[in-house]
């Protein structure tokens, strides 16, 4: 069970209850705010895209290394999602919490996703983020999977902040979850503390390596763990 709303790293449980996100820039609305971010995201640090080639055959050494493990085996817990027949799992180590999605009927493990810890926040920054990053193998995407486990992570009160590159892909997947729950841009600052960024931003500002993206979990504040910063500072 989660230690206390909001905090990490103890996983917690989906919730049912029902949330709308709020909007910083009400005056934009839903269509407008998308499409600035659109305009200026593309600024971002965009990653190459994975390949896919070789996942599968990394899957099948992962699955092998779980199954002759028995201390990571027992650790695995089952994931209350529901998505076309595969089976999720999950585990904690070290603070990062590790995801799988395993087609039964291969038994094999078909999709990946890692919380990781952020090096780069202080510790009471980190009792609230983790940096996700999913793989997925050929044939089994565009079904859903990421936005799924990300959805579960969210609506279980807890919060993601992008790591310092994305994929197309996964930026993408942000823009689409920024629908739902609260999007912000933030400056990973002095003394390693997250500060919330004013928008919309100029050109090109996201092109530094100290600027990410944040989704706040539900139930969830990003004064919690992120610092106003006026305009122009």
């Amino acid at each position: 069970m989660m230690a206390s709303a909001c905090s990490l790293p103890t996983p917690g449980t989906a919730t049912n209850g029902t949330h709308t996100a709020a909007n910083p820039w009400p005056s934009l609305g839903l269509l407008g705010l998308l499409n600035n971010w659109a305009q200026r995201l593309t600024e971002l640090r965009i990653d190459v895209d994975l390949s896919g080639r070789d996942i599968q055959r990394e899957f099948d050494a992962l699955h092998d290394r779980i199954r002759t493990n028995h201390r990571t085996r027992d650790a695995m817990q089952p994931l209350p999602l529901h998505l076309l027949g595969l089976v999720l799992r999950m585990r904690e180590a070290d603070g990062e919490v590790f995801v799988y999605a395993i087609d039964p009927q291969r038994n094999r493990i078909v999709a990946y996703t890692v919380f990781n810890r952020l090096v780069e926040v202080d510790r009471r920054t980190d009792r609230h983020l983790r940096a996700p990053h999913t793989k997925v193998a050929h044939g089994y995407r565009r079904m859903g999977i990421a936005s799924a486990i990300y959805r579960w992570w969210l609506d279980s009160g807890r919060s993601l902040m992008t790591g310092a590159r994305q994929s197309a892909g996964a930026h993408g997947l942000w823009m689409a979850l920024a629908r739902d729950y609260e999007l912000a841009a933030v400056r990973i600052g002095g003394h390693k503390r997250v500060e919330q960024l004013p928008m919309p931003t100029p050109p090109g500002f996201y092109a530094a390596l100290d600027t990410r993206l944040v989704l706040v979990g539900r139930g969830c504040r990003l004064a919690d763990f992120a610092q106003h910063t006026a305009a122009g500072s």
